[in-house]
C-alpha cells in the first residue's frame, strides 16, 4: 500500500471510509492489526524519542489523525486524501459492529469516564458486545488486561491511554493475541462519555477542532507549542528537498 512518508514516520495515504473498510476486513479476516493514529504532537514526539518512535514503527497503520500532518504532506511534494481521525475510526467501527455484532474491549480514562462510554455504546449500539473494559489508572507491571483480553477474543480492542502510552501498551502485548483490530484513540472516550464536546462540524470543516478544542481546554495551550515547531521542521525538510513519498 501507498505511503507518505513525513519525518520518518510512514502515512497510508488513504481517505477516512476507505481506511474504516479496510479494517473491517482486517477483522473479517481475522488478521491482528495495531492502528496509530497520529498528529502532528505524535510525529514531534517520535523524532525526538527514539523509543516512541520504535512503537510506531511496530504499527500495522499509521493514519493522519490531524489537518497539520495533511498539510505537511502537501508543502513536502505529495499529498494525503484526509485527515483519518481516531474518533471518526472509532464512531464508525462501532456503527460496522453494530450491523456485525462486534466485539470490543476499551481500555483508558477515568473509571467515571469510561463507564459513561460503555453505557452510551449500550444506549447507541446495543449489538455490539462489550466483552470487558477498564479504566487507565491501574499498575504497568502488575495486571491481567492481556490475559483477559487474549482469553475474551474482541474483534475490537480501543485504548485510550494518551500517546505515547496506549502505543506502549499495544507494542509490548500484542504478542500475546491471536487475532483483533488494537487502535489507540486519545481522548475519543470522553467525548463518547460526553464529558467533553467535539467541534461543530463547521468548525472541523474548516479546519480549525484544534483552536475549538483549545479554547474550550485552555490548559492544552502547552501542548500547542509543539505545532509552530512542527511547522518550523516541515518548512526545513522542504527547504532541504527531502520531501519523499514510497
Amino acid at each position: 500500500m501507498r505511503h507518505v512518508t513525513i519525518m520518518g514516520v510512514p502515512f497510508l495515504h488513504i481517505g477516512q471510509q476507505g481506511f474504516v473498510d479496510l479494517l473491517v476486513n482486517r477483522i473479517k479476516q481475522q488478521e491482528k492489526t495495531f492502528v496509530v493514529t497520529a498528529n502532528p504532537e505524535v510525529v514531534m514526539q517520535a523524532n525526538e524519542n527514539p523509543t516512541v518512535m520504535n512503537y510506531l514503527k511496530q504499527a500495522t497503520y499509521i493514519c493522519a489523525d490531524g489537518i497539520g500532518v495533511v498539510k505537511a504532506a502537501q508543502i513536502l511534494g505529495d499529498s494525503l486524501p484526509e485527515r483519518v481521525t481516531g474518533y471518526d475510526t472509532m464512531v464508525r467501527l462501532l456503527e460496522v459492529g453494530q450491523q456485525k455484532h462486534y466485539k470490543i474491549y476499551l481500555l483508558g480514562a477515568q473509571k467515571e469516564t469510561i463507564e459513561k462510554t460503555v453505557a452510551n455504546i449500550h444506549k447507541n449500539y446495543p449489538n455490539v458486545d462489550v466483552v470487558g473494559y477498564h479504566d487507565g489508572y491501574f499498575d504497568w507491571n502488575n495486571n491481567d488486561f492481556a490475559k483477559e483480553i487474549a482469553t475474551l477474543q474482541p474483534d475490537l480492542v480501543f485504548v485510550a491511554l494518551g500517546v505515547p502510552r496506549q502505543e506502549k501498551w499495544i507494542t509490548e502485548n500484542l504478542d500475546k493475541f491471536s487475532k483483533g483490530v488494537f487502535i489507540g484513540v486519545g481522548g475519543s472516550f470522553d467525548v463518547i462519555a460526553g464529558t467533553v464536546k467535539r467541534a461543530p462540524v463547521l468548525w472541523q470543516k474548516l479546519n480549525l477542532e484544534w483552536l475549538y478544542r483549545l479554547l474550550r481546554q485552555p490548559s492544552r495551550f502547552g501542548r500547542m507549542l509543539v505545532l509552530p515547531r512542527f511547522a518550523l521542521k516541515v518548512f526545513a525538510l522542504k527547504f532541504k528537498g527531502q520531501g519523499k513519498t514510497k
